[in-house]
């Protein structure tokens, strides 16, 4: 199988990181966003959403999305979990890593998008042309400043971001916090618990290795 992969961006880190947790090593095929090659035929014939990461399949099966390719790795490498163990964990879980995708990664990529020059007609992710906004931007800061208020809220009284496990909400949320500091948004100082979390993440040898 091969993953293609484009390790800078905050997506593809999130797999990266999921399958240095999970002690899978997968052949990568490079796509640099930044000469658009995700839009090239060759790569829309395989992936009409034109984006990365994608999971190609020996058989020639194409998987794009983070939760599709994180859920196919957890089924054929249960160990160890990370989209939870019992029915409780799988369902917080599930809720937290998209809280942090809508709320965190979203919210940045909303200011960059809209504010980066290179992306003057690309202001969403996939096929299509979207022009950028302004007042997208201004909302988008809106958003991130509420994420981390509201994680470190939520972190107050739990060890990982779905409970006292780590798993692949982990990965989203420091994502989304790195992410930030592409639009100079840094974790607040009054927010203790989130910086407390994000510093015992960070030390984790797979975050470690690709940072």
């Amino acid at each position: 199988m091969k993953l293609y992969d484009y390790p800078q961006a905050p997506n593809p880190r999130r797999i990266n990181i999921f399958l240095a947790e999970k002690g899978i090593d997968v052949e990568r095929v490079s796509i640099d966003l930044t000469k658009g090659e995700q839009l090239e035929p060759a790569y829309r014939a395989k992936n009409p959403a034109c984006d990365v990461p994608m999971l190609e399949l020996d058989d020639g099966t194409c998987i794009s999305q983070i939760r599709a390719i994180c859920r196919y790795f957890e089924e054929i490498h249960p160990q160890p979990p990370m989209l939870g163990s019992t029915p409780t964990e799988k369902a917080l879980c599930e809720m937290w890593d998209h809280l942090a995708f809508m709320n965190g990664l979203l919210a940045v990529a909303e200011v960059f998008r809209n504010t980066a020059k290179g992306f003057a007609n690309r202001a969403q992710v996939g096929p299509h042309a979207y022009p950028q906004s302004a007042e997208l931007a201004e909302r988008g800061r809106a958003r991130v400043a509420n994420f981390f208020k509201d994680f470190d809220q939520h972190l107050a009284s739990h060890e990982y971001v779905a409970g006292n496990f780590y798993s692949v909400a982990d990965i989203t949320t420091l994502a989304a916090c790195d992410f930030a500091k592409w639009i100079k948004a840094e974790i607040p100082a009054e927010c203790t618990n989130l910086k407390a979390w994000y510093d015992r993440m960070a030390a984790r040898p797979a975050v470690q290795a690709n940072s």
